[in-house]
């Protein structure tokens, strides 16, 4: 079931798929058929992956891989806008082969191409990547039909998002102290876990008990392996995300100080100044005021 206020879908010759899509109440489910990468421009996205549930907010994106069963829900007073870009087999394949392979390997071309399996989370939507995805649905929306410069943009996405995943995956999994490989993949995909559910709840009175529970670790285990993937507690990453999206309300809506500590789940205006104050050297009016101007 989807009301649509706006919606396109872009495909590609080379069977790479983009869809944008502004809607304030969407249902759907299916078996996803292709690598996907999920964004939410504004509002909030309630997702489940394999009867895993989270929430796609607009400084995470989420990655889907083909075959994966998939399905999302949007209801919203406001307009939520989505946008997704699926890539064809033979282009990822392409991309993860040239990527993971030397020059000398890439030219002698005996190995396989293979389509890479990820881990299907959240990922932080910021710096290059978001640029270059911002810029994307800016060139479409405006009518772009030029299949090699979107290849191009799509290219640069994949290129961001190893990235992104070298820093949130392969960079943790050395930072865990556990000498077997196995047991470090297999302790980051509950740490992975443990940060999707805090992105996810983050305005609820969560416990480490539920935290821990999510990630099927226990307490003890989750605050030690946390901290050293991770360098803070996962009560720093709650407060951190909390902030960070105060910040975001006070610079994009109207709520008043009280509403928007309610909002991100703070329960003492006194102490989410003294907070903001403290992690960004403003407090939270003068910060609106200053992004007004």
């Amino acid at each position: 079931m989807r009301i649509n206020v706006m919606r396109y879908v872009k495909e590609l010759s080379n069977r790479n798929k983009i869809i944008s899509e502004s809607t304030c109440e969407a249902l759907y489910e299916q078996q996803n058929d292709a690598y996907t990468i999920k964004f939410v421009f504004n509002g909030t996205e309630d997702c489940e992956i394999n009867k895993r549930k989270f929430s796609i907010y607009p400084d995470t994106f989420a990655v889907v891989n083909a075959g994966t069963n998939f399905s999302s829900k949007i209801d919203s007073i406001n307009p939520v806008n989505t946008f997704s870009v699926s890539f064809g087999e033979n282009f990822i394949k392409d991309f993860h082969h040239t990527f993971s392979n030397s020059n000398e390997s890439l030219l002698a071309e005996k190995e396989a191409k293979e389509t890479p399996p990820f881990i299907e989370s959240l990922y932080p939507f910021s710096g290059d990547m978001r640029f270059n995805v911002l810029h994307l649905k800016s060139q479409l929306d405006k009518g772009l039909k030029d299949e090699m410069l979107i290849n191009e943009y799509l290219y640069h996405c994949l290129l961001n998002y190893y990235k992104i995943y070298d820093k949130e995956v392969a960079q943790k999994l050395d930072k865990l102290s556990f000498i077997k490989t196995k047991t470090r993949e297999e302790v980051l995909k509950r740490l992975t876990l443990a940060k999707e559910y805090i992105s996810s709840n983050y305005n609820k009175n969560i416990t480490l008990e539920n935290i821990a529970e999510q990630a099927c670790l226990s307490v003890n285990h989750l605050l030690r392996t946390f901290k050293e993937a991770y360098e803070i507690s996962p009560y720093q990453f709650l407060v951190q995300l909390r902030l960070n999206r105060a910040k975001k309300l006070l610079q994009t809506t109207t709520y008043s100080l009280n509403e928007i500590v309610g909002l991100v789940g703070f329960e003492c205006p006194s102490s989410f100044i003294r907070l903001f104050k403290h992690t960004f050297n403003i407090t939270p009016l003068k910060y609106r005021k200053s992004r007004l101007n």
